[in-house]
């Protein structure tokens, strides 16, 4: 039953001012955003990471190398262009708050799975090729260290977001009800029956405990499980 850490950047200065970065080249992360980071990577302190994928955009990688310095960890990192942000088209760069007033706002909110941005990817396509990343790293994942193996991907909110509807099977329309806050950890298995969901958002408390969970295989559960 492998297991992704799903990883979202810390914080950054389009974060603090309320702008979309999306695929802006050069954005790097805050202070506040490098301590988000590092905090992350103690949580993950002890876990036998196979590898750490990461969006191949700045923030990003700079996370993930924090993350992995702070863990104490010597897993490779592998960039994955199928964790990229969304291309978020000719709204990349403006002001959330300007962005709210455009028409195509509410379906964003609403029903994303009909957005496609102006010059820009469709919502659709970010998370089939999100969820098409994720399958990859648990293939590459479980190679390394087989079922109970344990990955982490750091990467974007709206991607997060994406990965988890799936994992619940949401319809993509549901996923703005999901949320991942910079430097948070949001923790998918993938078991025999699909995947599930073991945490959502989490900003606190040691993982360690994750590499048993790993291990164990579950064909079901009734009464809640063993806990």
């Amino acid at each position: 039953m492998p297991i992704v850490l799903l990883v979202r950047h810390g914080e950054t200065p389009a974060n603090k001012s309320g702008v979309l970065a999306g695929r802006t080249p050069g954005v790097g992360l805050t202070p506040r955003g490098r301590e988000q980071a590092e905090q992350a990577g103690q949580r993950l302190a002890g876990l036998p990471l196979t590898h750490v994928a990461m969006s191949p955009l700045e923030r990003t990688r700079e996370t993930a190398r924090l993350l992995r310095a702070a863990a104490g960890s010597a897993a490779p990192l592998r960039a994955e262009t199928g964790l990229i942000e969304c291309d978020y088209g000719s709204w990349t760069g403006k002001k959330l708050r300007v962005l709210a007033r455009a028409p195509l706002w509410s379906q964003v909110q609403h029903r994303p799975s009909a957005v496609t941005f102006p010059e820009g990817e469709s919502m659709r396509s970010m998370s089939q090729r999100a969820i098409a990343a994720i399958e990859r790293g648990h293939q590459r994942a479980t190679a390394a260290g087989g079922e109970s193996a344990v990955w982490a991907a750091v990467t974007h909110g709206d991607v997060i977001k994406a990965i988890v509807a799936d994992a619940l099977g949401l319809h993509l329309d549901s996923f703005q009800r999901i949320h991942a806050d910079p430097g948070s950890i949001t923790i998918i298995a993938r078991g025999p029956n699909g995947s599930y969901l073991v945490a959502s958002n989490t900003r606190a408390g040691d993982l360690a405990h994750l590499a048993r969970v790993a291990g164990e295989r579950t064909t079901g559960q009734v009464g809640g499980g063993r806990g």
